[in-house]
């Protein structure tokens, strides 16, 4: 199996209404090296400009995108390409991230490489501390600046030194 950290920006917060903007994945390596960046272009006319100004980009950009059909096909084939076995995502909110991840999969390539199944970084982390409320980000190496490849890869770097502080979670 191999370990994927996901982040996505979207233009609101209701999935098949509002639309997600783009997405960054870090593989989980010791090398952190292979990276995949998608950009899909609004599904619906529906949007909210404070929602879509966090990913950086206007209306008129996010218009032209990539079609939703050839980034996911893309994506699934880079997992394909790049994981050992059933591939793993990984977010800082899984409820929000994976739910983006996991629509789009099924709308637009009609099956979800990831399957059902994901893990929150912040769950991780509480519970190799024993504390419900400790905070991990200060983890983090990479700014986090909401671009999705930059907040996955601070994400990741996270999930590397929590393996140094005795998390068994596989790198390779």
């Amino acid at each position: 199996m191999s370990l994927f950290v996901v982040d996505v920006e979207s233009d609101g917060g209701l999935l098949g209404v509002n639309s997600m903007v783009c997405f960054g994945v870090v593989k989980l390596t010791e090398e952190l090296d292979t990276t995949f960046y998608g950009q899909t272009k609004p599904i619906s006319d529906k949007y909210d400009e404070r929602a879509l100004s966090v990913s950086g980009f206007s209306r008129e950009e996010h218009l032209t995108f990539d079609d939703p059909v050839k980034v996911m096909s893309g994506f699934a084939d880079w997992l394909e390409e790049n994981s050992k076995g059933r591939p793993i995502l990984i977010s800082d909110n899984n409820g929000y991230d994976a739910s983006w991840i996991n629509y789009y999969f099924l709308r637009y390539y009609g099956a979800n490489p990831f399957g059902w199944s994901s893990r929150r970084i912040g769950d991780l982390y509480c519970g190799m501390v024993k504390d419900m409320w400790a905070g991990w980000k200060k983890l983090r190496t990479t700014k986090h600046t909401h671009h999705p490849v930059d907040d996955a890869m601070g994400n990741a770097e996270a999930l590397l030194k929590m393996k140094e502080m005795g998390l068994k979670i596989d790198t390779k």
